[in-house]
């Protein structure tokens, strides 16, 4: 009868040897991944893979209206010039149309029939204390642009109660100006800054005294630029 085999147990060197690969078994496995950390792939493809583009934003529509220059008031509440006009100024304050900057033929000088002039006022109705704003409006009605005086020298706003004129505003007018513009065909064109009537009587003999008090009723404005007028007053009551 033959006796069982014993197993020969691993020498130092053998264990040695399963020890290093164990090791060696580890690093590798680490260093995959801190190499997959590092190289990331996933971003690769996302830098690779097409991005939407976003259209570009559609371009605001230009106004369709632009300040005229606008007087402002004196403590008085007559007109004084200031402000610059938007419409593009195409001569000197002398009234000379000359040509426009490119070399066209300048336009010819607005008349009655080819700008409609409106009086504009903030309320219709004011209450004690309230002072009314007025301004003015005007169209180009034509396809073709023109010539208008817009400066403080050629507006007037004149306030009447029935047939009774209480307050213009060049009886004490201070240093009026001319400023010729060109309104393009179709602009509508309103003040830069409305005057202001502080509810008295004007006269160009009482630009530096007492004023009397305008009366609680209806009133008109009615408003002329350019030479030209506007067709219908803007009525308001004060109270």
């Amino acid at each position: 009868m033959t006796s069982p085999t014993r197993r020969r147990k691993p020498t130092p060197a053998v264990y040695r040897r399963r020890r290093l690969a164990v090791v060696l078994l580890a690093l590798l496995i680490v260093g995959g991944i801190v190499a997959v950390v590092a190289w990331q792939p996933w971003r690769a493809w996302a830098d690779a893979a097409p991005q939407p583009t976003v259209g570009a934003p559609a371009s605001a529509s230009p106004a369709s209206t632009s300040p005229v220059a606008g007087p402002s008031p004196t403590p008085s509440g007559s007109a004084a010039a200031s402000g610059t006009p938007t419409p593009r100024v195409t001569s000197s304050a002398d009234g000379d149309t000359g040509a426009k900057p490119d070399g066209e033929p300048a336009a010819a000088p607005c008349t009655t029939g080819d700008v409609t002039v409106s009086a504009v006022v903030d309320k219709s109705s004011y209450g004690t204390g309230e002072l009314p704003q007025l301004s003015i409006r005007l169209v180009n009605d034509t396809d073709l642009p023109c010539l208008i005086n817009v400066g403080t020298a050629a507006q007037t706003f004149e306030i009447t109660s029935g047939s009774d004129t209480w307050w213009r505003s060049t009886d004490c007018q201070t240093e009026p100006s001319d400023q010729v513009v060109t309104l393009d065909a179709g602009q509508t064109v309103t003040s830069a800054a409305p005057i202001v009537w502080d509810r008295t009587r004007s006269s160009v003999d009482t630009c530096g005294g007492d004023r009397q008090k305008a009366l609680p009723g209806w009133y008109n404005l009615a408003v002329s630029i350019g030479g030209i007028g506007s067709v219908e007053p803007a009525s308001f009551t004060i109270r």
